[in-house]
C-alpha cells in the first residue's frame, strides 16, 4: 500500500513527461488525479492473485477463482475470490484506525483503536467459509442481473481476530436490540462520500456466535488489502456480503438493519418457490441467512484424461452453512447412482470439509463425475439447477468435471 502511494506521489511530481513525451494540459489535470500511464491495470499484479483467475468486473473489482484452483485446504490469498461494491479505500493510517459502536441499542457510543483491540480483548482463529450469495449466478435462466459467477466465488482462509460478542458486551447492549449493520471506508462509485456502497448486516443470534469474529489476520498476516486491510467483520456460513470489510463502525439496531443492499431485493429471494421470470414484490422477499449445503471437486481440473483400466483420483471441497456435512457421493452415470466419497471433519464449526474418492470406470469414453453432498438435516444439493429468483442467488447444483478414458 504504502509503495503504491509512493509511486503515484513520485509521478504526480514530474507529470510533465511520460516515457519522454510531453503531457499535453499536464497543468489542467484535477488534484490528486493519477494518469493512466501511472496506473497498474493488472489486477493480478495489484492483488496478487492467481492469473488464472477470472475478472469480472473492474468497476468494483470483482475476480472469482477457478475450481482447480481451490484445491488448497486452506485458501491463499492469491486463489481467493474478490467480490466489492465500491471503491477499494487508499491511504490507510492504522495507527488512527477506530471501530466505533453504536445504535439505538447501545447503552452509550463507544469507539476502539485496532491496538486497544487487539489487547484488551482475547484473540481467536478458525477456518470459515465464506461465499458470495451469487456464486453461480451465471447457470440461471431466463439470466439473473448481476456478477456472473461460475463457481469459485467461494473460499475458506483461516481467519484470527476478536469476538464481536465480547467486543458487545464491553460496550453494553440493550435488551432490544435486534440486528447489528456494520459500516466501512470503501468509497462509493460515485465517489460521494455521504453513500455507503453497502451496508449489511445479521440478527443479534449470528452476531454474538462464537464464530464471528472482527478480523484483522488473514492466514496469520496482516489481511490484504483487496480482502478488507485492517480490519474486517467476518460471520461464516452465510453470504459473504454479510463480513464487512474496511470495518469502521457496527451500529447496533432495534430493527432489521436498513443499510444499503439490506432493502428491496438485494441478497433475499422469494420466500415461496416462483416460476421462472416471475416479478416478485419486496415483500415477498425474504433474507439469505445461512447457505445452502454445497460441494466442489478441486481435482482433477475438468477435461482430465486417463489410460483405460486406471483409477482416478478425485477431491474437493463440501460446506453446508451453519451445519455440517453429513454425507459425500459421487456418481459418473449422470447422477443415475451414487457412490461414497471419504469425508473429513471440519476443522472448526463453519469451515468447509474436505472428501476424496477413487473413481473406477467401466470402459473407454466420455464420463462425467457429479459430485453431490448432503447436510446433517438430510438436504442434499440438487442435480441440477435449483429453484430460480430473480437476482440468482444460492445456486448449490451438483458440481461436475468432464473426464475422457482413452
Amino acid at each position: 500500500m504504502k509503495r503504491r502511494n509512493f509511486i503515484k506521489n513520485a509521478a504526480l511530481t514530474s507529470v510533465g513527461t511520460i516515457a519522454g513525451v510531453e503531457v499535453v494540459f499536464a497543468h489542467m489535470m484535477p488534484k490528486g488525479y493519477v494518469p493512466l500511464a501511472f496506473q497498474d491495470p493488472d489486477p493480478f499484479k495489484m492483488f496478487n492473485k492467481n492469473k488464472e483467475m477470472v475478472v469480472l468486473n473492474d468497476r468494483p473489482w470483482n475476480i472469482e477463482a477457478q475450481a482447480h484452483l481451490l484445491n488448497e485446504r486452506i485458501t491463499s490469498n492469491q486463489n481467493m475470490f474478490i467480490r466489492n461494491n465500491g471503491k477499494i479505500p487508499e491511504n490507510i493510517d492504522v495507527k488512527n484506525w477506530k471501530l466505533v459502536i453504536d445504535g439505538e441499542s447501545v447503552k452509550a457510543p463507544k469507539s476502539y483503536t485496532l491496538a486497544e483491540l487487539k489487547s484488551k480483548f482475547k484473540q481467536y482463529t478458525y477456518q470459515l467459509t465464506l461465499e458470495c450469495g451469487g456464486n453461480g449466478r451465471s447457470e440461471f435462466d431466463p439470466p439473473a442481473k448481476g456478477n456472473q459467477w461460475t463457481v469459485g466465488a467461494v473460499s475458506c482462509a483461516t481467519w484470527t481476530g476478536v469476538r464481536l460478542r465480547d467486543v458487545l458486551d464491553d460496550v453494553g447492549v440493550k435488551s432490544n436490540a435486534v440486528y447489528i449493520g456494520y459500516h466501512a471506508a470503501d468509497v462509493h462509485l460515485s465517489g460521494d462520500t455521504a453513500k455507503e456502497p453497502i451496508s449489511r448486516g445479521a440478527p443479534m443470534a449470528k452476531a454474538l456466535q462464537d464464530e464471528t469474529l472482527l478480523a484483522f489476520k488473514m492466514n496469520g498476516e496482516d489481511i490484504p488489502l483487496a480482502h478488507g486491510y485492517p480490519l474486517r467483520l467476518v460471520a461464516g456460513g452465510w453470504p459473504a456480503s454479510v463480513s464487512g470489510k474496511w470495518l469502521t463502525g457496527i451500529s447496533v439496531r432495534d430493527k432489521v438493519h436498513d443499510g444499503t443492499k439490506m432493502t428491496g431485493s438485494a441478497y433475499r429471494v422469494p420466500c415461496e418457490p416462483v416460476a421462472p421470470g416471475d416479478k416478485v414484490k419486496d415483500e415477498d422477499m425474504c433474507i439469505i441467512e445461512s447457505m445452502p449445503v454445497k460441494s466442489l471437486i478441486t481435482y482433477p481440473k475438468t477435461g482430465a484424461q486417463i489410460k483405460e483400466g486406471k483409477v482416478l483420483k478425485i477431491n474437493g471441497h463440501a460446506w453446508a452453512g451453519e451445519l455440517e456435512v453429513a454425507k459425500m457421493e459421487y456418481s459418473i452415470d449422470f447422477g443415475a447412482t451414487w457412490n461414497p466419497c471419504d469425508l473429513e471433519a471440519p476443522a472448526n464449526r463453519l469451515a468447509w470439509q474436505h472428501f476424496s474418492a477413487d473413481v473406477t470406470f467401466p470402459q473407454k469414453g466420455y464420463y462425467e463425475v457429479w459430485a453431490r453432498a448432503t447436510d446433517s438435516q438430510n438436504q442434499s444439493q440438487p442435480m441440477v439447477l435449483p429453484g430460480w429468483n430473480p437476482k440468482g442467488y444460492l445456486n448449490n447444483a451438483c458440481h461436475r468435471i468432464a473426464v475422457k478414458v482413452k
